[in-house]
């Protein structure tokens, strides 16, 4: 028998086996499928933008973002840990924090991976007219959103086997970049247009600092997009098998294999590639191999930015489809979002979900460059991701208070505790103040407020209804 609080009142709702989210993922799965969804479109193509913005200091950039949200990712362990009900960190925040705290956080974490899957879906778009340059976008765009859909059916067990070995390619085609990019620097491989790959090219043209601190501070919008997804574990907590030991080993390695990913990836991008030849719109990595006159090597890689941009929108719609389940059955969606397929999918949840990345067709059509959208849509699944993270270390520190004796017990406390939490939130103060300082990331920063008051004028009404009917 599982209860819940709202508003004082207590729910004694049973709930029979299958009505539940089955426990199939191993601990190789959750390792995959988070490394996965924060490895995508916000390093295969956002970081051709970031390193133009902020030249070789870019790898400060993601080292210095990958620090702070590692003890996000621990205080987001800690709570999950603390009591094996909860879902994900939605049911922490509404316990903690308050239902409101809930409620804000399930839909804004399920809006955030709408926006950052449309932002992957525009990705595909444009990975398609590498080869196809005259394909209308929206025919790509269609394709993935169908193809997205029909993954996500199967069985939760099916799903994690999927985005395991798409994460696999990713990490292997990452590896093979850097072993590219290291043979390539030691025989002092000369491009057409005369550049030679070396070491010194990461400081010979203007210092690790070209653009200045106001680049360093710029190449932070874009790159806090790229760890988009690394709390992505945060959301299989239910159909994690033995969370006790899974979780924990999943934390752990996640940050850190992502921070490397990107530093030696970028590192053996810009010794290859001079920093001030990367051209926004287009993916480094495939630059990079069509620079050196490698249009095999080149096409390869565009097969397989594409695929990654896919699997972060697969990683994406898997967690809004679980997040809006977990929302209906706290009363906080429609009931219809809370049912299961004969294979625990909550599909109806997941259709809902899909229906909304219909958007990005709109997007193609309005004529928007594919940076342009790129841009927009990546700034606000950012902005969106902060917030969750916000949401977490408030938890954390509302849990500290109303919970000490949790936390002595605790096989897997949090390093630094309350006062690091502070640290970040400050941290996460002046990212906002870095996407002020750019007038394509200041619009996003301003439309997405929009998003905070619909919440608050919806739970008005669905918080008042919940504590009548509970």
């Amino acid at each position: 028998m599982t209860t819940a609080k709202c508003c004082g009142c207590q729910d004694t709702q049973t709930t029979d086996d299958s009505d539940r989210l089955k426990r199939k993922l191993t601990n190789r799965h959750l390792q995959l499928i988070s490394i996965g969804g924060a490895i995508g479109t916000g390093l295969f193509m956002g970081s051709g933008k970031t390193i133009s913005l902020a030249g070789p200091s870019v790898i400060l950039v993601y080292a210095t973002i990958g620090f702070f949200l590692y003890f996000v990712m621990r205080a987001m362990g800690e709570l999950l840990l603390s009591n094996l009900q909860y879902k994900s960190f939605a049911d922490f925040a509404s316990d903690l924090i308050g239902p409101w705290a809930g409620f804000f956080v399930g839909w804004s974490y399920w809006l955030c991976w709408i926006v950052a899957s449309v932002a992957d879906i525009v990705a595909i778009a444009g990975y398609f007219s590498f080869w196809w340059p005259t394909l209308a976008p929206w025919i790509p765009a269609l394709a993935t959103i169908t193809l997205l859909l029909v993954l996500n059916l199967p069985s939760v067990k099916a799903f994690g086997e999927m985005e395991f070995w798409f994460a696999t390619i990713k990490i292997v085609a990452i590896v093979a970049l850097v072993v590219v990019g290291i043979t390539m620097v030691a025989q002092g491989f000369v491009a057409p247009n005369g550049a030679v790959a070396q070491v010194s090219n990461l400081w010979n043209d203007g210092n690790l600092f070209p653009t200045g601190f106001v680049g360093f501070i710029a190449g932070f919008q874009i790159a806090v997009f790229a760890f988009n997804g690394i709390e992505l574990v945060g959301t299989t907590a239910a159909e994690a098998k033995d969370p006790e030991q899974t979780l924990p080993r999943a934390i752990r390695a996640i940050p850190i294999r992502v921070m490397l990913f990107y530093i030696c990836a970028l590192a053996a991008i810009m010794m290859v590639t001079p920093w001030h030849e990367m051209i926004p719109g287009q993916s480094p990595f495939v630059s990079m191999f069509a620079l050196a006159g490698l249009g095999i090597a080149a096409s390869v890689v565009n097969f397989v930015v594409l695929t990654s941009a896919a699997s972060s929108a697969n990683s994406g719609i898997y967690s809004t489809s679980r997040m809006v389940y977990g929302l209906s059955k706290k009363g906080d969606a429609p009931a219809l979002l809370g049912k299961l397929s004969h294979r625990h999918v909550p599909v109806n949840a997941l259709v809902f979900s899909c229906i909304f990345l219909l958007s990005s067709l709109v997007l193609l059509f309005s004529g928007e460059t594919v940076l342009a959208a790129f841009t927009l849509f990546s700034t606000i699944a950012a902005l969106l991701s902060m917030f969750v993270w916000t949401m977490i270390l408030v938890s954390y520190i509302a849990y500290r208070k109303k919970r000490p004796d949790l936390h002595a017990a605790s096989t897997f406390k949090m390093p630094g505790g309350v006062p690091m939490c502070w640290a970040v939130l400050g941290f996460f103060a002046f990212l906002i103040w870095a996407l002020t300082q750019r007038a394509d990331t200041l619009n996003a920063l301003l439309i997405t407020p929009v998003w905070f008051a619909t919440l608050g004028v919806a739970w008005m009404f669905i918080g008042k209804r919940s504590c009548q009917t509970k």
